[in-house]
């Protein structure tokens, strides 16, 4: 819709609006001459209740809180059935147009006549208290600017990966070991190890560039059960283990399988049994030549 035909349909509901308003008007107007309004009071007191009425329809489509906007509903809802009821009497006892109805009586029951009389002369100060309430609720209503909304989201978004928070780094205790082991070994004799895999090197990077933290004692549930091997108990089982190994086969890294055990006991095991297997070739030329 153009700007032409929105113009034209807010001016029309204006209009019916005034038309309504006259019309309820006149009936309020007779029903507070009838509870003893005098004739300002009386002329004034359409104001009071349909009044409150636009002013808590404009409230509920201000307001975006949730428990505002509700009870700026509440007011709304609490009105139009007031003013619907009090136009409901004023039709239903002729009286009330000549102006000929015995002061506050507006209806035959006694009961119902009380709560009527009560029902419109606690509407002025109802209006008092909702009306100062909805206007308060909307002065200090914080509106979110579209623009500002828009612009924040691009914020978020464009800011660098240094800026954002980055996750904790989660220690990869097989890869760590794993690498740390071929690296050594690539030390000790680099012809018989492959090289580190990138995954493998950038694990332990990040491992490495992480700061350790502090822990405490290791409880006893978590400690091995495994009994701690002496120099000789891990060399005799090396010895066993390795019996049908050749000597291309000795190296650290198969002995640290084999055997469990850390980098440098499976290198300094590697040297002794290469050096027993030197010792024990040695002498067959000599045997040979005699």
């Amino acid at each position: 819709m153009n700007r032409f035909g929105k113009t034209l349909l807010v001016l029309a509901l204006v209009a019916v609006v005034a038309m309504a308003f006259r019309v309820s008007w006149n009936a309020l107007r007779d029903v507070a001459t009838a509870v003893g309004a005098d004739t300002t009071g009386a002329t004034l007191y359409p104001f009071v209740v349909d009044g409150l009425m636009a002013l808590a329809l404009v409230a509920t489509l201000v307001l975006t809180d949730r428990a505002d906007k509700k009870f700026a509903l509440r007011v709304l809802a609490a009105y139009t059935v007031a003013s619907l009821v009090l136009n409901f009497v004023h039709g239903l006892v002729p009286e009330l147009h000549g102006r000929s109805v015995d002061w506050t009586r507006l209806a035959d029951w006694d009961p119902v006549n009380w709560l009527l009389v009560l029902l419109a002369t606690s509407l002025p100060v109802g209006s008092i208290y909702f009306g100062s309430d909805l206007v308060a609720k909307v002065l200090h209503h914080r509106s979110i600017d579209p623009a500002d909304a828009e612009e924040s989201t691009p914020i978020d978004m464009e800011r660098s990966t240094p800026d954002l928070p980055a996750p904790a780094l989660t220690p990869v205790p097989a890869l760590t070991g794993q690498a740390e082991a071929d690296r050594v070994e690539q030390v000790d004799s680099p012809a018989e190890t492959a090289p580190v895999d990138p995954p493998v090197a950038r694990a332990v990077a990040a491992d490495q560039s992480a700061p350790r933290r502090v822990t405490g004692r290791v409880p006893d549930a978590a400690r091995s059960t495994r009994p701690r091997r002496t120099a000789d108990e891990l060399m005799a089982e090396a010895r066993q283990v390795t019996e049908s190994w050749s000597v291309e086969q000795l190296t650290a890294e198969g002995i640290r399988k084999a055997l469990r055990t850390s980098p440098d006991k499976a290198r300094m095991l590697r040297d002794t049994l290469r050096a027993e297997r030197t010792a024990t070739a040695a002498p067959e030329p000599l045997g040979a030549a005699s």
